[in-house]
């Protein structure tokens, strides 16, 4: 039996939380609090993450705890699945591994009045094409290009600004989360490497864990919240999964370099060099931010840029209009990030800078920055499984204010590295044993597929009904690939 990795105390809160006492290191200014049950933990415990769990307890300023959803593995500083959050009034820093390397990855869902009798004979035919038409990959250039101030009006202003060319619609901006716009972004603060990467990638795919998947309602667990979101059993949906691509990683590196040695310059001692970060209110602090607004608003150009293409293709295969087809956005939310939010600590009403890496907004019903309407079911939540098991859709919950700073999980989390999966494939056709599941499959290379086989992740089902106990999210929706294309 493998040993565990983490050798730190966890002391069990109660059945979907457990905790790393601040006693554990010299340093730690709150305790760890990982969000897990009894079946996730043996695989949680077998990987570093809890210790950065731990690592993130020291960052100044930092509030309540240092949290880790269920979906929790080791990442850059943070784990992913990490949430911290700080207040600038009490010397609170931004930390880019708090936020990851791919700035505003983010999940967008799609609904549509198509059933799956209606695709289930088109289905090889709509995936081909989506594969044709959508640029998948790492470093790949799109149909789309944005050089000058062009690119800097998509950084400051995100896909609101796409709608005079007909790319987007007011509607697809309102049920984006914060409309698609992080106010105090400065297009000025991105290198000109960056600039530079981004300039062919907003449209594209990406490669690694990133996806487009044409999925199926297998089952409906909120008949209301189900129907507020337009969603019903059998209906075929589209989920998106990309983020700022090349520039929102030269954005994280620049950020990265900069800060090396500025903990040292405001006295601030860390456990673990990756986790740089500088003072909210300092130069450095608010240089990053700014450059980090601009990719998060360029993330959600691309995803917006990916529905368009993926609407195109429905567009053609089904020959009718993709406003026909009732091709409408449900929801679209990140969940690499950093937001300042108002939340409530110790009775008191503060200002936070919240870190949510690997993890999700799940705000509860009747919260301002909710689209109107879906105010009474609460925030939508989609996080994606593997391309062999399941997806789902929930809502945010009470519990999330009082116990994760309106936090939810991302995805069903790594269960092995990529190199492990790759070697657990042993040159198995991952794209022939999906097909016997009745899931087509399509990517660059075999290779990407054995990283992202299903056996690569854990069970998003499991993840899914700890947040669900913990109140975190609540369950509305299961949804089943049938098709998927990828890097």
């Amino acid at each position: 039996m493998a040993k565990d990795v983490f050798q730190g105390p966890l002391e069990q809160v109660d059945e979907t939380c457990w905790r790393i006492p601040k006693s554990y290191k010299p340093g730690m200014r709150v305790d760890g609090l990982i969000f897990t049950d009894e079946t996730l933990l043996p695989q949680i415990k077998k990987d570093q993450a809890p210790e950065q769990v731990a690592n993130v307890a020291f960052l100044p300023g930092i509030q309540y705890a240092s949290l880790a959803m269920p979906d929790i593995h080791w990442g850059y500083g943070f784990c992913i699945g990490g949430v911290c959050a700080t207040d600038p009034e009490e010397g609170g820093v931004i930390s880019p591994g708090g936020v990851g390397y791919d700035i505003n990855c983010g999940v967008r869902l799609m609904r549509s009045n198509l059933r799956l009798r209606d695709v289930q004979p088109h289905l090889r035919s709509l995936v081909d094409e989506l594969f044709r038409q959508i640029p998948t990959g790492a470093g790949k250039s799109g149909q789309y290009a944005f050089h000058g101030k062009e690119l800097h009006q998509l950084l400051a202003e995100g896909p609101r600004c796409l709608v005079g060319r007909g790319l987007a619609t007011p509607r697809d901006i309102e049920f984006t989360e914060a409309h698609g716009r992080l106010e105090g972004a400065d297009p000025d603060l991105v290198s000109e490497r960056a600039l530079a990467r981004g300039s062919e990638q907003c449209g594209t795919l990406g490669s690694g864990n990133h996806f487009l998947e044409v999925q199926v309602v297998d089952e409906i667990f909120d008949d209301e919240a189900a129907r507020v979101m337009g969603l019903e059993k059998d209906m075929v949906c589209v989920m998106i999964h990309s983020g700022s691509r090349g520039l929102g990683y030269q954005v994280c590196d620049d950020a990265l370099h900069m800060l090396r040695k500025v903990p040292e310059k405001y006295g601030i001692v860390l456990p673990d060099r990756q986790l740089a970060c500088a003072p909210v209110n300092s130069p450095e602090g608010q240089r990053y931010i700014g450059a980090m607004r601009a990719a998060a608003n360029f993330a959600w150009c691309n995803r917006q840029l990916l529905m368009h293409q993926a609407r195109e293709v429905f567009q053609r295969i089904f020959g009718r209009s993709w406003q026909e087809l009732g091709m409408q956005l449900v929801y679209d939310v990140c969940h690499n990030i950093a937001k300042f939010e108002e939340h409530t600590v110790g009775g008191k009403k503060r200002r936070l800078w919240v870190h949510r890496k690997g993890a999700t907004r799940a705000f509860p019903p009747n919260h301002p920055e909710i689209p109107e309407a879906y105010r009474k079911i609460g925030q939508p939540v989609i996080i994606p499984g593997d391309m062999g098991r399941a997806s789902w859709v929930l809502v945010g919950r009470p519990g999330s204010m009082q116990k994760t700073f309106g936090t939810t999980c991302h995805g069903a989390g790594r269960a092995m590295s990529r190199t492990a999966a790759v070697q657990a494939a042993g040159g198995r056709r991952i794209d022939k044993e999906l097909e016997a599941q009745g899931v087509i499959a399509r990517a660059q290379s075999y290779r990407g597929l054995a990283e992202e086989q299903p056996k690569a992740y854990k069970n998003v089902d499991e993840v899914v009904e700890v947040v669900h106990k913990a109140d975190l999210s609540h369950k509305v929706a299961r949804m089943r690939p049938i098709g998927v294309i990828k890097g």
